[in-house]
């Protein structure tokens, strides 16, 4: 037995649940042709330009990457109009939020981590033995007087998802800035945007305004996978002051970050025509889930991200499984808590029209 050599914060890690490939759910169930509504991803697939600079690259892969990736973080700090010494790259956002916990949490310190949230936050901060401190939402939405009263002497980061994933609500930008203002000046505040490019200004801010603050200091971290259509390729980014950056570079392995997904994502991040192609399929995906989710008499959670919260009428793991069996692949939310509510994300017309169809046909089925 091994068991007794692992330390006790590492046993009692539950892994993060990644759904089944569709090959396999197909082969498990019989089924063909199923649709994937469950990881958020773009339905329009990759963006051209990303896929043009791949090509271009294949023939260097005898070749290490650039370890420093400086014409990527040059294009981030250009374009952010940020200093180019605080961009940090991982291999996707996830690693930009592991690498801030492995340099600032060691056992005895806490994290506060709003919940229901991004379930990596949790597995992280157990993994470097920090102690997570939770905080309800209110109302589906982050609970920023909830977020100060836990807050102690032992803090030393904070994670706020904006917009927050699963319930896809976002905070205003007043809202936030008195916050940050009441905030201890020896904290971190981890602002997760991997959904911000779906979300209106209007409705939200920028976690980039606040990151030139000295205490309490500011990361951002936004991802490629989302709206640039590159989660299978894994690269994100942070944004933060260059001293705690420096610190994140010693942690970091050299290579974090492959040859092909800093030119893909050097690429994408300037393909603008489909980055707004992205926003468009999105916002008319969920007009048009709203309504005919209207006219079904369903609850769902408005939202400002390309995935949104359905109520259903029994365990959600039911449903799942009952749109499975449709070939619909869609997410139940009894890891976060929410035994009563599945999250779609949107896909293309023909894929919205089938989910409908699938979902319509389940819940006449249960209500036999």
């Amino acid at each position: 037995m091994i068991s007794h050599l692992v330390p006790s914060h590492i046993a009692a890690i539950i892994p993060y649940p990644p759904g089944k490939p569709i090959e396999e759910l197909e082969r498990e169930l019989g089924i063909t042709d199923s649709i994937k509504l469950a990881s958020n991803e773009n339905p329009l697939g990759p963006s051209p330009r990303a896929l043009a600079a791949i090509r271009e690259k294949l023939a260097g892969l005898h070749r290490y990457p650039d370890g420093s990736a400086y014409y990527l973080r040059r294009r981030i700090a250009e374009k952010l109009n940020v200093p180019m010494e605080g961009v940090v790259l991982g291999n996707g956002s996830n690693e930009i939020i592991e690498l801030v916990i492995r340099t600032l949490i060691r056992s005895g310190l806490e994290v506060v981590i709003p919940n229901p949230s991004f379930l990596v936050y949790e597995l992280a901060v157990q993994a470097a033995g920090g102690t997570v401190v939770s905080v309800p939402l209110k109302d589906f939405t982050i609970d920023l007087d909830g977020v100060l009263r836990a807050i102690t002497h032992r803090t030393r980061l904070i994670f706020i998802n904006n917009p927050n994933n699963p319930t896809g609500t976002v905070l205003s930008e007043e809202a936030f800035r008195s916050f940050f203002q009441q905030l201890p000046r020896d904290v971190v505040v981890v602002i997760d945007e991997a959904y911000i490019e779906f979300a209106s200004r209007d409705a939200t801010f920028a976690g980039l305004d606040f990151v030139d603050s000295q205490g309490p200091w500011v990361v951002t971290t936004r991802t490629f996978s989302k709206a640039y259509g590159l989660a299978g390729l894994r690269i994100g980014y942070g944004v933060m002051d260059p001293q705690l950056a420096s610190f994140l570079h010693r942690v970091r392995q050299p290579f974090n970050v492959g040859t092909l997904a800093q030119a893909a994502a050097l690429a994408a991040l300037d393909d603008d025509a489909f980055l707004e192609r992205s926003r468009a399929v999105v916002q008319e995906g969920l007009a048009f889930l709203y309504r005919e989710l209207d006219a079904l008499g369903v609850r769902y959670l408005p939202t400002h991200t390309n995935f949104f919260l359905i109520a259903v009428p029994v365990d959600a793991k039911k449903v799942y499984e009952a749109m499975l069996r449709e070939g619909v692949i869609i997410r139940a939310m009894n890891a976060y808590g929410l035994d009563r509510y599945v999250r779609i994300s949107v896909g293309l017309p023909e894929e919205n029209e089938r989910f409908l169809r699938a979902f319509a046909k389940v819940l006449r089925q249960l209500d036999r």
